[in-house]
Order: C-alpha cells, then structure tokens, then sequence
C-alpha cells in the first residue's frame, strides 16, 4: 500500500491512513506500506535550502530531502501502534534498497527486503520511506520524480506481494482530466502499455518508470483513493477492450516549447551533433521533425519543456560553429495533446478524425508524433480545454468508460 503526501498531509489524515491499513491487516494481510513525506514537506525543504544557498550540492540536496519520509514513517508507525497494531519504520537503507550514485534520479539497482521480511513473520506493519535509497559506497540517494511509486512498485516485485495499490487523491484511471472535460469517467482497468504512454504524455496518477517496473515484474498494479473506498482501477497486462473501441483515453502535457533551427547543412551526423549536446546538458527531447532538403540544407523542428528552453537555445547557440545553421527560432505557449489506445493499430481513420476534429474548432496543428498505439499533436496551450473536450465527445469517451488519468496527482 503506498500513500502519497497529501494522504499523509495532517494528523487527522494519518489516523485515517492508519485505520485502513489496520482494516487490511485484519483481513488475514500481510501489509508493507509505502509512504511520501508529508503535504509540503519537501517544497518547504527546498525553498530552506535555497535561502541558505542558491546552488547547493545534489549530494546535501539528497541529504536534506530524504528527511521529510523519514517523518512520515516513523509518524505513520507511532499512529499505528497507538491503534493496537505493531509496527515498524524504515528508511529506505535499512530495507536494502540499493540503487546507483546520482544523487537526485539515482535508479533501483536491487532489494534485499530481508530485514523487512522478519519485521512481517513478527507480526508488524511494515512502514517504508519512498524516494530513497542508498548507493553501493553508502550514499544516501533520492529516486527523482515518482520515486514514491517506483519504491511501491519495487518492493513488490521484491517480496513477491499479491498486489501493489496506489493510495492518491483521484478515484483511478480517467479518460481524462475531470477538471477539463466534467463527464470523464473512471475505467475498471486498463493494460501496462497504455497507462504507459498516458504516464508519458502528461497523465500524473501513476510516474512511468512505476509503470514499467510492474510491466517488467508483472506486479498488480491497483490504483485508488485514500480518501473513499471507490473501487480503483487495474493496471495489467492485458484489459478488456470494448469492440470497435480505438481510443482509450486522451492525456495532455502542458508549457512544451518549439525550436526550430533552419538552414542545416543536409549531411551525416548533424542532427547526431544537435541531440548528442542536448542530452550531454541533461536535457530531454520530444517530438522531432525534419522537413525535406533545399539547396543543401535542411530545416528541422523538436519540443521541449518551457522550462528547459532558453537552457537549450544556450546549447544550440554554444554548437554553432560545428553545426552552422543559419538562424534559431523558439516558441513557448503551446500543449501536446495525445490520444492513446491499443485498438487504434487495427483501426484505420483513427487520427484523421483526431485532425478533423480539431480543424473544425479552427485550431492549427503545429507537430504530429505517432506510435503504435498514441498520436500527438502539438497547439498552442489557449485552445488545450477546447481541444480536450471536443476528442473526448469525438471518440465517444463522453458515454463510454475508458481510461486515462485524471485529477490532480501526487507526485512522490
């Protein structure tokens, strides 16, 4: 059982969290469960620290942010032992969770779980902090976005455990955001791939690499809220698909940015040279097009987070005299909108009623990347409600339950 900080986020909250796991308990379980720090713990951490320094090491940054789960167990232990139940906390080193050494996105390497595997013959509650670890030279390491979830999620491949839910602040898997589009609905279940990709292209109940860890280990994965006893959704291998159903569920990632650089010279390597810097200065790349070539040179376009933007103009700016294209342009303001389905490979027409739709809401289409199983298309982020809602109807998902992923989520 994993919960997430605003499930944690008070007292009165913890007492509650602690009575479910107790009810689970005596249900004839064996509980692990797995929790984030409390409510703001981390953000008020990080702004402290930011007083202090500007630029701390990513060393006393891990330092520092592994001590808002330690809180959380040993405050979530103490409830449950004030309940009549037993229990035990532990960091994230004290239950063998060893990872590699980069310190604020340090990846699960292994889990000796054997210390927490007595803790449950003995009887206890054992109570897990998320987001951490600790390297083979005995650094303390943070697991970066979602490390709450893949913890769970590791743990539970680990020991082997019947089923792994997710406690957050949404009733499941949605077709897609009940803040934008009010019908949404919740899905019973959906498959590893598709909540993959929708955990890719914006959707925030569940981070990605949880996804792929119980895709790989073949962990039920069950997610719910920690507020209701509303039956969660499923993530497995394989979920009931509704004939004639292509699309799913439709997710949306907000401030992505456009650079575009034209007059490249057409010839081997270049693009090699452009993303092999990019990524040397961390910096994630997602949609790519090329146009065709003229003259000798070419003109090619990718999306990154708003964020990240004027850190890779200063990228591309640094590799002029290697790439010598002749101008760099940007553009920030827009959203990605994406369908995703299993069906839609073995449904043609699917993303030309994706373009037609929004065509007739007069809004224009910037870049398309495709797989399998998603389409995406990029527009400028005023028209993402408009956009959202009008797929949503198209698709049928308005009367139809589906899945995507709704609500405001945890992030830890």
């Amino acid at each position: 059982m994993k919960f997430g900080g605003s499930s944690v986020g008070t007292p009165e909250r913890m007492q509650r969290v602690a009575n479910r796991i107790i009810e689970r308990q005596k249900e004839g379980n064996d509980i692990v469960v797995v929790v984030s720090a409390m409510g703001d713990t981390t953000d008020n951490l990080i702004d402290q620290s930011k007083i202090l320094n500007s630029n701390p090491s990513s060393r006393e940054m891990d330092m520092l942010l592994t001590v808002g789960e330690q809180i959380s167990i040993a405050l979530l232990s103490m409830t449950i032992q004030a309940a009549g139940s037993k229990a035990m906390s532990f960091t994230g080193w004290q239950v063998g969770m060893k990872t590699n050494d980069v310190h604020g996105k340090a990846k699960i390497m292994d889990i000796k779980p054997d210390r927490l595997l007595d803790a449950l013959k003995e009887g206890n509650i054992a109570v897990v902090a998320g987001f951490q670890g600790v390297s083979d030279n005995g650094e303390l390491t943070t697991l970066g976005r979602g490390g709450s979830d893949t913890t769970a999620v590791a743990l539970a491949a680990a020991i082997n455990a019947d089923v792994c839910e997710i406690y957050t602040d949404v009733d499941g898997v949605y077709t897609t955001d009940p803040r934008v589009v009010k019908n949404a609905r919740k899905l019973d279940e959906i498959s590893y791939d598709e909540m993959l990709e929708l955990a890719h292209l914006g959707a925030a109940v569940l981070h990605p690499r949880a996804v792929e860890y119980a895709k790989h280990y073949n962990v039920q994965l069950v997610v719910r809220s920690s507020f209701t006893y509303n039956t969660g959704t499923s993530v497995k291998e394989e979920a009931v698909m509704e004939q004639g159903v292509a699309v799913r569920g439709i997710a949306f990632e907000k401030n992505v940015a456009r650079i575009t650089i034209n007059g490249v010279p057409d010839q081997p390597g270049i693009l090699a040279n452009v993303f092999n810097e990019l990524a040397e200065h961390d910096i994630d790349v997602d949609i790519i097009v090329q146009s065709g070539t003229q003259n000798g040179t070419a003109d090619f376009a990718f999306t990154v987070s708003d964020s990240v933007k004027d850190k890779a103009l200063e990228v591309i700016d640094g590799i002029k005299s290697l790439v010598s294209y002749r101008e760099v342009a940007s553009e920030s303001g827009l959203v990605k909108v994406s369908i995703v389905g299993a069906g839609m490979v073995s449904n043609p027409g699917v993303a030309a009623k994706m373009f037609t739709t929004i065509s007739d809401l007069g809004i224009n289409i910037n870049m398309v990347s495709t797989s399998e199983i998603k389409v995406s298309a990029v527009i400028k982020q005023d028209k993402l409600n408009e956009a959202v809602i009008a797929l949503h109807t198209a698709y049928g998902l308005d009367t139809t339950e589906q899945a995507f992923v709704g609500g405001p989520a945890e992030r830890r």
